[in-house]
């Protein structure tokens, strides 16, 4: 079988200004990025903007595996198989970070037959999207410390400086840095810390911002600092929205990109779920809702997660309402959850199935809480026995959900074809009452709570000192009325990767939080996750390569 690159590079593309027609687009509404690649101007933005809306439809997934789930392959083959209907479907999706690209997780393009092209530029640079956001940082900070050198008119405390520097790779080295040493007019020496990209709120802001105006009103917000009496200091007081927002300029405008069988794709934003809101901007989402009229989008790693602040945050800011989420599991993946070791998981196991469908089934629960109906698909297997898929197929009905098998790895937009029917089914049948799990007017501490107990199944939250503290700070800092975005491992659904399944009465550790007033939530820090990775012992940058020909191999 041909690698997912080698698949992409056999492609036949179509010119981006072909794939744009088929959604209305002008080449004149078109900021081409060579030949396959584009940005939607703001005047097509605004043209559209009083379109009815399509269907929203969330693709989501149990709790990542070692042996893998497939999310974003399902999103594309799903808006694939539409097509194959001859359904007007656009797929939005978010945009990889380089740190997972040449470190463990990989790209975001798909895999198989249902993925976006072209595949190297999308893991690679792109449109610069994630470059400017790191620039648009960076600036922040620089101007920071150069308001301190200048005088530091605004009384800045240099002990509580909350702006991290950040950058889009994984480098565990730069966590906690000392930074000023020197001469004099080297800076003040001071203790600094970088975040990857992703999880910087220049990330969230871009991600939630509906315009430009928006945007500046976002980062004229930002908390950077505490004076000596202790008051907030904004980027707007440090005269930085100007400048940020001229590097967010061209950023802040969606790409479109296709898939391999010519569905247009809007890649835009990427942060990453266990660390940040984990969605794609709310600027793709609105565009492909106006001119499709079925959205096809994807929320970062498990439902408890990237699916529970889609719910709670981006839809809550934006007005967005779900009409069906399709979660997605694999027969190995439960197997896994119910203990088999991942060499061991293609073969037959019934019991381990048994244990391990708990995983899917919290999430199935999770899901309908938020008053969304549910579809559930199988990325299937060839190792797959009939019997293990029948199991699951009559436990997700018995739960009230729907079921469908997806093959479209292997076969494309065809492979998706009895998804996109179910599909299609649930939107006639089913009515979406969605609303958020909790209410914004209760405390920072309820709201924790609420997430923990109601979508975690914790028994307990337990707040370190340094957390209680922030958290009294916030409220009275006004800010108790906004939502919350946990930090969390992925692979569990407790603050603990090594709990498989649907563990219980276990109790989530809160060991910090902060604000980020611009993005408009608070981020909660538990376990021990980090908001700037490291590499794994054998980077996948050790296969990356490319050959006199500019060929490149090893992206996956």
């Amino acid at each position: 079988m041909k690698t997912d690159i080698e698949i992409a590079q056999e492609a036949t593309l179509w010119p981006i200004e072909k794939v744009a027609e088929t959604i209305g687009l002008t080449r004149e509404e078109l900021e081409l990025y060579g030949n396959y690649k584009a940005k939607f101007s703001d005047e097509f933005i605004n043209r559209v903007k009083d379109n009815p809306d399509g269907k929203l439809i969330l693709v989501t997934a149990i709790n990542p595996t070692p042996a893998g789930e497939g999310k974003t392959t399902i999103t594309v083959g799903l808006g694939q198989a539409f097509g194959k209907l001859g359904k007007k479907a656009v797929i939005a999706l978010r945009e990889p970070s380089l740190g997972p690209c040449f470190g463990i997780k990989g790209g975001a393009a798909g895999g198989g037959m249902a993925q976006v092209v072209p595949m190297e530029d999308l893991n690679l640079h792109f449109t610069g999207d994630f470059h400017a956001i790191t620039s648009a940082n960076n600036l922040l900070a620089a101007l920071i410390d150069n308001h301190i050198q200048q005088g530091n008119e605004l009384r800045i405390d240099t002990r509580q400086i909350t702006w991290k520097r950040c950058l889009d790779m994984n480098d565990r080295a730069l966590r906690n840095i000392v930074i000023g040493l020197g001469k004099k007019t080297d800076g003040f020496v001071r203790e600094d810390h970088f975040v990857i990209t992703v999880a910087s709120e220049i990330m969230a802001i871009l991600c939630l911002s509906k315009d430009m105006d928006d945007l500046k009103d976002r980062l004229s917000k930002i908390i950077v600092a505490f004076d000596l009496d202790g008051n907030p200091v904004t980027a707007g007081m440090l005269k930085a929205v100007g400048s940020m927002a001229a590097l967010l300029k061209d950023a802040l405008k969606p790409n479109i990109i296709q898939t391999l069988e010519h569905t247009p794709a809007l890649v835009h934003g990427g942060p990453f779920a266990n660390i940040a809101h984990g969605c794609n901007s709310v600027r793709a989402t609105h565009t492909a809702l106006k001119i499709a009229d079925y959205c096809i989008t994807e929320a970062g790693f498990g439902a408890d997660l990237g699916a529970e602040k889609f719910m709670d945050i981006k839809c809550r800011m934006s007005g967005l309402k779900p009409d069906v989420v399709v979660l997605v599991a694999t027969i190995k993946a439960l197997k896994y959850n119910g203990g088999v070791p991942k060499s061991e998981v293609s073969k037959p196991d019934m019991d381990a199935l048994r244990k391990g469908i708990v995983n899917l089934e919290k999430h199935i629960e999770n899901l309908q809480k938020f008053g969304v109906p549910v579809v559930v698909t199988l990325n299937k297997f060839i190792t797959d026995t009939d019997d293990e898929t029948n199991f699951v197929k009559d436990f997700c009905e018995n739960m009230g959900a729907d079921f469908a098998l997806a093959e479209v790895w292997e076969k494309g937009g065809d492979g998706g074809i009895e998804l996109a029917n179910r599909v299609l089914q649930t939107l006639e049948s089913k009515q979406s009452n969605f609303a958020p799990i909790y209410p914004l007017d209760i405390s920072i501490e309820d709201k924790i709570k609420t997430i923990c107990t109601e979508i975690y199944g914790a028994g307990d939250v337990v707040f370190e000192p340094a957390a209680r503290k922030q958290m009294d700070t916030l409220t009275k800092l006004g800010f108790d009325n906004i939502p919350i975005c946990m930090a969390k491992t992925q692979y569990s659904l407790s603050d603990n990767p090594a709990l498989l399944g649907r563990p219980s009465n276990f109790t989530i550790t809160v060991r910090d939080m902060y604000v980020s007033a611009g993005a408009g939530f608070i981020v909660v820090l538990t376990g021990d996750i980090m908001t700037m990775p490291g590499l794994p012992k054998q980077p996948a940058a050790y296969s990356i390569d490319v050959d006199k020909n500019g060929r490149i191999t090893g992206l996956f």
